[in-house]
């Protein structure tokens, strides 16, 4: 009978495990629907903007308060750096942190190891777990942002973006990176090292394409007094951009997870009852063979 108290009781513990799991798919699911049709919404405008930013910067190079500064450092090692890793604050969604972690350390390891070694490269964390973690390896960590993802909206990245772009004016950094997934279905997210300043050149963009052909813009007004309007606030939407693609990719890689963990669940619960079942079964099969043999002797 002891043997039967210890799977009955495993069978409760995967119950409750699989009423947890199924809630939390539920959740994430209802999320990356409402997320899902924001970014899909807006990325076709993020990407018409970002495209527009470029193709000007292939001939404006100083304008909209500095963010189409060339990098003029003599030597490449000397460059100062912000790398932003933007991951979850939360764990249970699959290899989503793991995936941003991995290439962060493969940055810091490889790109900037050198940059790193001596002193430049500044890690801002948009992400607990990948702080924890950073921080339990001893790597050096400037800071964190994990407060955006509690309450994502474009309105509380704002304050964000015009810090980012006032450092790099001031030229605290040479050049800040993003590291993050993003979305394209629920089922697949896309590791994106992507360069946030300086803004990269339509050419540098098509290097290894054919140039399309010049694009002609009719400013009205100048065109420095549109670019230094319509620029800061292209870099606040991308970064918008960038933690939504992130908090969708998020929500869908844990939709995921949590179903692939209540069908486990679910096949170790069948499991479990047949085993419950054989077990019942032989300790009563057991007691009627006492019983059976108990009246035979007398």
């Amino acid at each position: 009978m002891a043997n039967l108290k210890e799977v009955r009781t495993r069978i409760n513990s995967v119950n409750s495990t699989m009423q947890i799991t199924s809630a939390m798919k539920m959740v994430s699911a209802s999320k990356l629907r409402k997320s899902q049709s924001t970014i899909l919404a807006l990325r076709p405008y993020a990407s018409k903007l970002q495209e527009i930013m470029q193709h000007l910067s292939t001939s404006l190079q100083t304008s909209a308060n500095g963010v189409y500064a060339k990098i003029h450092k003599e030597n490449p090692e000397d460059e100062k750096i912000l790398l932003i890793p933007v991951a979850s604050n939360k764990g249970l969604c699959g290899v989503f942190n793991v995936t941003v972690l991995r290439e962060t350390l493969r940055v810091l390891n490889e790109d900037y190891k050198i940059q790193y070694e001596k002193g430049n490269v500044d890690i801002l964390c948009i992400s607990k777990k990948i702080e924890e973690t950073l921080r339990f390896r001893k790597y050096r960590v400037a800071g964190n942002e994990n407060e955006l993802l509690d309450k994502l909206s474009y309105e509380n990245t704002i304050a964000f973006a015009e810090r980012l772009m006032k450092d790099f004016v001031d030229e605290k950094y040479d050049r800040i990176v993003f590291i993050y997934n993003q979305f394209k279905n629920a089922g697949t997210q896309i590791l994106v090292k992507e360069q946030f300043l300086p803004i990269v050149s339509e050419n540098k963009v098509e290097e290894e394409t054919n140039p399309a052909e010049e694009t002609e813009y009719i400013f009205q007004p100048s065109k420095d007094e549109i670019l230094n309007t319509l620029t800061p606030n292209t870099l606040k939407l991308q970064i918008y951009k960038i933690l939504l693609d992130s908090f969708t990719s998020e929500h869908g890689a844990r939709m995921v997870s949590m179903t692939k963990a209540t069908d486990n669940a679910g096949e170790l619960l069948k499991e479990l009852n047949l085993s419950y079942n054989k077990a019942r079964q032989g300790a009563i099969t057991n007691e009627i063979i006492e019983i059976v043999g108990g009246a035979n002797a007398l």
